[in-house]
C-alpha cells in the first residue's frame, strides 16, 4: 500500500483539437439521444474522446489497457471498471478549441468489499481550452478481483424506482455502439469488444458497456430536461450493464435539478446520476 500511495500526485498533461469529424463521428454514435447545442458546440461528454492515452501495443497489458505502473499505480488487482465521478462545466466547448487535458492521482484507497478487496484511485482531470479551464472532473476507478460472471435479477425497489421516471431513452447496446466509442476513446480493454476474452477471463455474461458511454447518454438526457448543459453532473455506477440488449436511460426534472438512472433489459439499476444547472 505505501508502495502505492507513492503515486499520489503524479500528473500528465496532453494536448487535442475538436475537429469537426470528431463531433460528427460522436453525434454519428449516439444520435438521436444527445442535447441539442448550437452550431459549432460540442455536445455534452465530448472531452471523454479528447486527448486520451495512445499506448504503443508493445505497452500494453494482458487486458488491453496500457500495463500498470506508468501514470496508474501498479495495483495487484486484476479486474479495472470506471466506477463513478463528477463533471463540472465551466465552459463549453467548441470547433476548432485546441484543448490541454491535465491529470493528477488524488487518492489510492484499498476497502474490503462484498465480493473482496477493492481498490479505488481518484483522478482529477482539468480540460483547459485557450479561454481558460472549461472542465474540471474527478474520475474514480475501482481494482477488484477476478469474480465470476456479474449476472443477477432486478428487486422490487428498482422495479418500483424505475417506474417514476417520466422521460425514457431506449439505446441499443450494440458490440457496434460499443465498439464506435472505443475507438473515439481509443479504449483498448477488451472487455468492451472482445465477447471470448469478457466472458471466459473477466467473468461477465456479455461484453461490457463503458461506464462513460452510460454517463454520457445520461449527461445529454439531462441537459435536455434542463434546457442546458448542467454545471455540475455527478453519476455512479452500481452494476455492470452489458451489451446485446436495450439499455433504459430514464430521468426526471425536480426541485434540486436532474435525477436520472440506467437499468438493463432485466431492470437491474446499472448506474445513478445527478445534475445541478
Amino acid at each position: 500500500m505505501s508502495d502505492l500511495t507513492a503515486w499520489i500526485g503524479r500528473t500528465r498533461a496532453q494536448s487535442d483539437l475538436v475537429t469537426p469529424r470528431l463531433i460528427a463521428e460522436f453525434n454519428a454514435t449516439f444520435a438521436p439521444h444527445l442535447a441539442p447545442v448550437a452550431d459549432g458546440t460540442a455536445p455534452p461528454a465530448l472531452h471523454w474522446c479528447l486527448a486520451p492515452e495512445t499506448p504503443p501495443a508493445d505497452a500494453l497489458g494482458p487486458d488491453g489497457h496500457a500495463a500498470k505502473g506508468g501514470f496508474l499505480p501498479p495495483v495487484p488487482l486484476p479486474r479495472r471498471m470506471w466506477a463513478g465521478g463528477q463533471i463540472e462545466t465551466v465552459s463549453e466547448l467548441h470547433v476548432g478549441d485546441a484543448i490541454t487535458r491535465t491529470e493528477t492521482v488524488r487518492d489510492v484507497v484499498f476497502k474490503e468489499g462484498r465480493s473482496g478487496r477493492l481498490c479505488f484511485v481518484t483522478v482529477e482531470h482539468a480540460v483547459a481550452t485557450g479561454r481558460g479551464v472549461a472542465i474540471r472532473e474527478r474520475q474514480d476507478i475501482v481494482y477488484r478481483e477476478a469474480a465470476g460472471a456479474e449476472t443477477g435479477r432486478s428487486s422490487d425497489a428498482e422495479r418500483d424506482e424505475a417506474s417514476a421516471y417520466a422521460h425514457v431513452w431506449a439505446v441499443p447496446a450494440t458490440p457496434t455502439l460499443l465498439f464506435r466509442y472505443s475507438a473515439m476513446t481509443f479504449n483498448g480493454h477488451r472487455f468492451h469488444y472482445d465477447q471470448p476474452y469478457a466472458t471466459q477471463v473477466e467473468g461477465y455474461a456479455d461484453l461490457v458497456v463503458h461506464g462513460p458511454m452510460q454517463a454520457t447518454l445520461l449527461m445529454n438526457l439531462a441537459a435536455t430536461l434542463l434546457g442546458r448543459v448542467p454545471r455540475i453532473f455527478r453519476y455512479r455506477g452500481l452494476s455492470p450493464m452489458t451489451a446485446n440488449q436495450s439499455v433504459r436511460v430514464c430521468g426526471r426534472r425536480g426541485a434540486a435539478g436532474f435525477e436520472g438512472i440506467t437499468l438493463d433489459e432485466a431492470g437491474r439499476l446499472c448506474m445513478r446520476a445527478q445534475a445541478v444547472e
